[in-house]
């Protein structure tokens, strides 16, 4: 319920603001009691676009029931005796009013911009311009960063047919390449058979060829993901001593 006690020395008051045209629009405002209704409607303009001419106000209490209209612009808000929680509902008079017709609420009648992925590709200076021109940058500084024998070092106890595990995952598998793989980069690769169809492949990447195996059980990874040694094949069925 709106109070109605008067707090000494409290020339304000708080009030919900509605609009005719803007079903969406509603907001608190805090006036002064001794500005004019003219000063008011200045106010409300600034706010939800209706010309102060165009204006009519009227006063709602906290039960909806409409108490007046706000007829005499040159007389002060405090003369409607409004209270904390009552409404002024805008009543905007222009047909042609920015507000009218939804375009204020309503994106959907707005006419949107749009370009064809041809025109768009045309342009200089767009988002998708500077991603690539970043990612081609990276790309390159990343390349020109490892030498063309990188992780050779790490070949060197590395043979063709030895039994390896290669991490993450602790894949069991037999070596089946060792050396360079350009498609994938500088550096050294290692080609691995997994036991089990844990690969990408069956030995050749993007076009070109580096060993033959099952589908899916081959990979090409870094030597320094690749440890040779005694490491069988495991049985899946094998069951822990007790």
């Amino acid at each position: 319920m709106a109070s109605r006690l008067q707090i000494e020395g409290d020339d304000s008051v708080l009030l919900r603001v509605t609009h005719s045209n803007l079903k969406n629009f509603a907001t608190d405002v805090r006036f002064s009691l001794q500005i004019s209704v003219e000063a008011v409607k200045d106010k409300l303009w600034k706010k939800c676009g209706t010309a102060v001419s165009s204006m009519r106000l009227e006063l709602y209490d906290d039960c909806k029931n409409k108490l007046c209209d706000f007829s005499d612009d040159s007389r002060p808000l405090g003369f409607y005796s409004p209270l904390d929680g009552f409404r002024i509902h805008v009543i905007d008079l222009d047909p042609s009013s920015v507000t009218s017709g939804g375009w204020l609420e309503d994106t959907s009648l707005v006419e949107k911009y749009s370009i064809s992925e041809e025109e768009y590709n045309k342009r200089s200076g767009t988002f998708r311009k500077f991603k690539e021109k970043m990612a081609s940058q990276n790309s390159s500084a990343f390349k020109n960063k490892m030498s063309d024998d990188y992780m050779e070092d790490l070949c060197a106890n590395i043979k063709v047919g030895e039994r390896c595990e290669v991490e993450p995952g602790e894949k069991r598998g037999v070596v089946k390449y060792v050396g360079q793989a350009e498609a994938l980069g500088p550096g050294f690769w290692i080609g691995v058979q997994y036991d089990e169809p844990l690969g990408k492949h069956d030995g050749m990447v993007k076009g070109t060829r580096y060993f033959q195996c099952p589908p899916l059980c081959g990979a090409m990874v870094r030597p320094d993901k690749v440890k040779v040694g005694d490491y069988p094949e495991q049985d899946p069925f094998e069951e822990d001593e007790i």
